[in-house]
């Protein structure tokens, strides 16, 4: 029992950690940042999901699936979830903002939170996923269980700043952006537990949510952030969104790139 409760400490502690590392990264770059320049950083949570989307997770789906074509309709099907998601929370917000994207024509408006709280969802099954992965690391080795870690929280720290920026565009404050980040966060423990005490159950479906994950990262990039973007027409704001989505991408490149360097 006592190596048992020591391994679930450090499988704890990892997960810990590696949430308060992360965000305490994100945090310091995304409070740094002035009002006026969120909008132009956006870009780089544009290409932090989608380097995070198509260099990252999908590759590693469709090598470790013996079924692509079903993890390919858990990806469109959680398109089509966060679509629905959004209708809903327009419908919600009908009534209050009827009108007032056409008030001003050509003003960067936030969307009321919705782009924000589909990053919210989607990085909770994200989180969770680190989490069952950090404790099924541990299981079977103390040393492979640290080596993970490492690995995921760097991989979270540029995926986390494009978070929180995401957020800050969406409506969101600082310190509320600050603590629906954390509690995203907190997934991955209650995936670590969840692995911990029924690892194999949890395996089992660790695919599809990582799939669902994985759609929410395409669906806000690709139907909220962008569009957006599009709105500013401007030569230089324009380069310079093409400049910061390479670097989001990059970054995850980089930092993919140093975890496997075969």
């Amino acid at each position: 029992m006592a190596p048992s409760m020591t391994v679930l400490g450090y499988i704890l502690a990892s997960c810990l950690l590696g949430t308060l590392l992360s965000l305490a990264i994100a945090a310091f770059v995304a409070f740094r940042v002035q009002a006026r320049w969120v909008p132009t950083l956006v870009s780089f949570a544009v290409g932090a999901l989608l380097g995070a989307a198509f260099l990252d997770l999908l590759p590693h789906l469709f090598e470790q699936t013996h079924d692509p074509g079903r993890i390919a309709a858990f990806i469109l099907l959680g398109i089509l979830i966060f679509f629905v998601m959004e209708k809903l929370m327009l419908w919600r917000h009908h009534h209050h903002h009827d009108g007032e994207a056409t008030a001003h024509p050509g003003v960067d408006h936030h969307d009321h939170g919705r782009s924000g709280w589909m990053i919210v969802v989607g990085d909770s099954f994200h989180n969770f996923t680190d989490g069952v992965i950090i404790a099924s690391a541990f299981l079977a080795d103390l040393r492979l269980g640290v080596v993970t870690s490492l690995a995921i929280i760097a991989h979270e720290i540029p995926s986390e700043i494009g978070d929180f920026l995401v957020l800050l565009h969406s409506g969101f404050n600082r310190r509320r952006a600050l603590l629906w980040n954390f509690i995203s966060g907190m997934a991955s423990v209650a995936g670590a537990l969840l692995a911990y005490f029924a690892l194999s159950a949890v395996s089992e479906w660790l695919p599809e949510i990582l799939a669902f994950a994985t759609a929410s990262m395409i669906y806000v990039a690709v139907a909220d952030l962008i569009p957006g973007l599009h709105k500013r027409t401007a030569i230089r704001e324009t380069l310079l969104q093409v400049v910061f989505i390479a670097l989001g991408v990059f970054s995850i490149w980089l930092i993919h790139a140093s975890m496997h360097p075969e």
